[in-house]
């Protein structure tokens, strides 16, 4: 484009002038001998703007009136027409087909028939124009002054755009663009006549043509266009491969091929690591190869052509490597350059496949087509114990039933054969759902099946299926099963001696809906919350409802920790004094195995059922209760083999952590209660590898059969303190030292109080009662040799504590007795607890009342009573375990008030640890009758000791 007849002095423009000259510039300035100049010349001949900056820069000249054309540079210089810049869209070259306008038979010619929208018949003959076409403007291609190749249109006064590519954009690398050639074509040799019967073919080639323009078809061709995105079509080919290349795994056979291969011998095929594959686009059912060249594609059978989209083309090409297909690789290992064919590894064919008709694809292997997966449709019949789930599901029309799914999965893959010859592809996703089910189910005739106390776990599986159906049996069920999920409160039964709480009463209704349901099923309250209490009302009830219905009696079973069978007695005697208990432990019992069935409830230990079992799997007992049932919580484990051994109408299990590591632990105390309701253990445990998703699906499936209520949620329906005693039996070894130091001092006292009289034997007696005391609480405190023996109150300590701190809890251990705190020091230790130690030696009392106050990870504080009766604020605690009470009830009340105070939002806990057929026992006994007494032994006071009489030391040392 010239800017001037010549030479131009930069001094010689204005501002404005010399701005747009600077930006015209750009990177090139040509001088008068042609060749590149310096910018600092200062002067100019002719500036070459490139057509991707000559919309910005023409349009600034036009706009300030400085562009103009020559229309006769050579004979007529002076002679310039000023240029308007035309901003509207861009001019698009377009091929017309356009009839002859000839008359039809009846005199009407086609403008006519088509004004009055008649059929047009096809013209005896036609031409094909190249025009100027934007909107519903026409022009012919000799209108403009110049076509310029640069992308330019230069009419009689202004200056337009031509569209250059399909996206609108210039070439890279500033080329011609596609409607180039067609302007040369028609440039020299213009319009193109065609007889009416050659159209058809005339469309057909354009279709192939690679730079195809706008083309415009009217509808006397009986062609139409189409338009829409394709959709990609992978085909692989799966025939074995044959090793031409003399590697070392080829297979070399005598014999020679003929043909163009006859000088290579032939090798024996194996199959493809690789699979081969070309990939194809459809448009609207016409196959274009995606290394086709043309720009479009067309269908003379339904006289439909369609244009090509090449970027979407590229994009759907471009997300292959993510489904694992890669290009191919030369024999020297480099990727081939060809995009347009891929191979995908054997060994993720499946996978591949599978995510790639999940993205939308299409794919054939070696001639079969493989179908995404549609919707799914579950559908549940009940039988009279079992309920069979089917399911169908649709692959673009085609439908596949679930066995044929389940016999695919059993194989390892991901692809079912269908009924009209092609594969079916089971996305992951789908895998997932359907695998779970298998797993935790009997497989019946193709069919899943799944036992009658299965039901919540089949309803939690299907939760997420939007397309399930359920027969009237099984809803009937399902509705009756979510009552469990909220119970309904049930008064104190008549013969209960105490109040319920509001939640204890709701714990009752649920224990009623189980018994109902025929269900087993597990009371997980947080630890303190009254779980014996509920379970009494219930054996309350019961024994009431069949004396009632005229029921055959049948004793209860109920199995506890060795620590926890007295305090099940004294419960049961405070709260449920119509119940017969028997305690069936010891050696004792080898003489009560007849009156088993005299007696309402059974009590005996985890240890006992074990050596018991073959007798008592012979009894069918009407209740069958797991107190702390995680202690079966190891399915392997004699104790729990012995209690699914067990046989009874009902069964219960109570225990403040159901789950203490995962949720698998659930199995072992599910089988108990309902045996079958998760599958097997195996079957289980492959489920649940399947994430949280599948634990949560088991969650729900117990939800019905397992009630948990924390102390947060029930807070308000809570007293600001709880406090109970927990009795401790001593085991064989402490029994035996205790009793025989029990018998050394009784004997001694006797003699001593017959010759010197109760007044000067009271320090004896309080030393008796010292040691005895101690000996209750460990034989090491009184025998340091013995340090590392068995203690009742110790393990018990332990065993609470596993629970409460896993919780999250914090708590206080008391003791007047350091030596006693030392001992438990060491075996935390040895579990490798964090604690904090106060005694009345700490120096650093502030220090460590601050670390367990406010460090997290420090929830545990050992006490001596001495040291922290007084002055000290414990409010992050609100668990507290007297190990030797002091039975003076104020000094036992500042020890629990070290958390129970101001400043403390929490409900606490206080355990008092009392040894059974000890002295502290002998005390609670003394304590109604002579409290004053009780108090001065305990707190070695012999203020009061002068009231002792023989017969009360009788009964101490008894």
């Amino acid at each position: 484009i010239v800017i001037g007849p010549g030479q131009v002095e930069i001094d010689q423009l204005d501002a404005q002038e010399r701005s747009i000259l600077a930006q015209l510039v750009g990177a090139t300035a040509v001088g008068e001998t042609g060749a590149a100049e310096p910018l600092e010349r200062r002067t100019i001949a002719r500036v070459v703007v490139s057509p991707q900056s000559a919309a910005t820069h023409l349009a600034m000249l036009c706009e300030t009136g400085r562009l103009v054309l020559q229309p006769e540079p050579r004979r007529n210089p002076e002679l310039v027409v000023p240029l308007v810049w035309d901003g509207g869209r861009p001019w698009e070259f377009a091929l017309v087909l356009e009839p002859d306008d000839v008359a039809s038979t009846r005199g009407e010619t086609l403008a006519e028939m088509s004004a009055e929208g008649k059929p047009l018949p096809r013209p005896s003959r036609a031409t094909l124009r190249g025009m100027l076409v934007r909107g519903s403007e026409r022009k012919d291609l000799r209108t403009p002054r110049a076509i310029l190749r640069s992308g330019l249109i230069v009419f009689e006064d202004r200056l337009a755009r031509l569209a250059v590519t399909d996206s609108g954009v210039w070439p890279a690398g500033g080329g011609r663009p596609a409607a180039a050639g067609w302007l040369d074509q028609f440039e020299r040799r213009g319009p193109i006549e065609f007889s009416g019967s050659q159209i058809d073919g005339l469309i057909d080639r354009l279709a192939a043509v690679a730079d195809l323009p706008r083309l415009e078809l009217p509808g006397w061709t009986g062609w139409r266009i189409e338009s829409g995105a394709p959709r990609p079509k992978l085909v692989l080919d799966d025939s074995p491969s044959v090793n031409v290349d003399g590697g070392d795994d080829a297979v070399i056979d005598g014999d020679e091929g003929e043909g163009p291969t006859a000088r290579l011998p032939r090798r024996r095929v194996a199959p493809r690591v690789q699979l081969a594959g070309r990939i194809w686009f459809d448009y609207a059912g016409i196959l274009v190869a995606a290394d086709q060249p043309a720009g479009g594609a067309a269908d003379p059978a339904r006289r439909v052509l369609v244009r090509r989209d090449r970027a979407a083309e590229r994009d759907a090409i471009a997300m292959l490597p993510r489904y694992g297909a890669t290009a191919p690789r030369t024999a020297e290992g480099d990727a081939a350059e060809t995009v347009h064919h891929v191979e995908i590894p054997r060994n993720r064919l499946d996978s591949s496949v599978s995510q790639l008709a999940a993205a939308g694809w299409t794919v054939e292997v070696s001639g079969r087509r493989y179908r995404p997966a549609g919707s799914v449709a579950w559908n549940v019949t009940s039988g009279i114990d079992w309920f069979e789930l089917s399911a169908a599901i649709d692959f673009g029309g085609v439908t596949a039933e679930l066995p044929a799914l389940l016999e695919a999965l059993a194989k390892g893959s991901r692809s079912v054969e269908l009924s009209d010859g092609s594969l079916g592809i089971l996305p992951e996703s789908l895998a997932a759902q359907i695998e779970p089910m298998a797993a935790l189910a009997q497989k019946h005739d193709g069919r899943l099946r799944y036992g009658r106390i299965q039901m919540a776990l089949l309803d939690a599986l299907l939760a997420g299926q939007p397309q399930s159906r359920v027969d009237e049996a099984f809803e009937r069920i399902r509705e009756e099963l979510s009552t469990g999920e909220k119970p309904t409160a049930e008064d104190e039964p008549e013969g209960f001696h105490g109040t319920l709480r509001h939640y204890q009463r709701e714990g009752l209704g649920w224990l009623s809906f189980l018994e109902r349901m025929g269900l087993g099923g597990c009371l997980a309250d947080d630890m303190g919350l009254g779980k014996t209490i509920q379970v009494l009302a219930m054996f309350v009830r019961r024994q009431a409802m069949l004396r009632e219905g005229g029921v055959a009696h049948r004793p209860s079973l109920v199995i506890v920790p060795k620590s926890l069978v007295f305090n099940w007695i004294e419960e049961g005697r405070k709260f449920a004094p119509s119940l017969r208990f028997l305690n069936y432990t010891g050696n004792a019992r080898i003489g009560e195995t007849a009156a088993l069935v005299d007696h309402d409830i059974v009590l005996t230990t985890y240890g006992t059922l074990r050596r018991d079992i073959i007798n008592h799997r012979e009894i069918e007992f009407d209740y069958v209760v797991l107190d702390e049932a995680q202690s079966i919580k190891n399915a392997a484990s004699q104790a729990a083999k012995a209690c699914r051994l067990l046989r009874a109408r009902h069964r219960l299990a109570l225990t403040g952590t159901p789950v203490e590591n995962h949720i698998g632990e659930l199995w072992s105390i599910f089988e108990f209660l309902n045996p079958g309701q998760l599958g097997s253990a195996t079957r289980l445990k492959r489920f649940l590898t399947g994430g949280r998703t599948s634990a949560d699906v088991v969650a729900r499936a117990v939800r019905p059969y397992l009630l948990r209520r924390t102390k947060a949620q029930v807070l308000s329906d809570l007293p600001e303190k709880t406090e109970q005693t927990l009795v401790c039996e001593l085991g064989e070894e402490q029994r035996k030292v205790y009793d025989e130091l029990r018998e050394h001092y009784r004997l001694e006292l006797s003699g001593r109080i017959g010759r010197m009289g109760i007044g000067r034997s009271r320090i004896a007696v309080l030393e008796a009662l010292l040691r005895l005391r101690q000996t209750a609480c460990h034989p090491g405190l009184v025998d340091p040799a013995r340090i590392d023996d068995q203690s009742a109150k110790l393990d018990t300590l332990l065993e609470q504590l596993d629970e409460v701190l896993d919780e999250g809890h914090k708590v206080l251990v008391f003791s007047q007795f350091t030596s006693f705190l030392s001992i438990v020091r060491r075996r935390l230790d040895a579990r490798s607890i964090t604690y904090e130690y106060l005694d009345g030696k700490t120096t650093d009392r502030q220090s460590r009342v601050q670390r367990f106050q406010e460090d997290a990870e420090c929830r545990l504080f050992l006490v001596s009573l001495k040291a922290g009766g007084q002055g000290l604020n414990l409010t992050a605690a609100d668990y507290i375990y007297i190990l030797d009470p002091w039975w003076n009830p104020a000094v036992e009340a500042q020890a629990v008030d070290r958390a129970h105070r101001i400043g403390q939002t929490r409900r606490v806990f206080a355990y008092r640890l009392i040894a059974k057929d000890t002295v502290e026992e002998k005390i609670v006994a003394l304590q109604d009758r002579k409290r004053e007494l009780a108090e001065s032994i305990v707190r070695a006071d012999d203020s009061m000791v002068s009231s002792l009489t023989a017969e009360d030391v009788e009964l101490l040392f008894s």
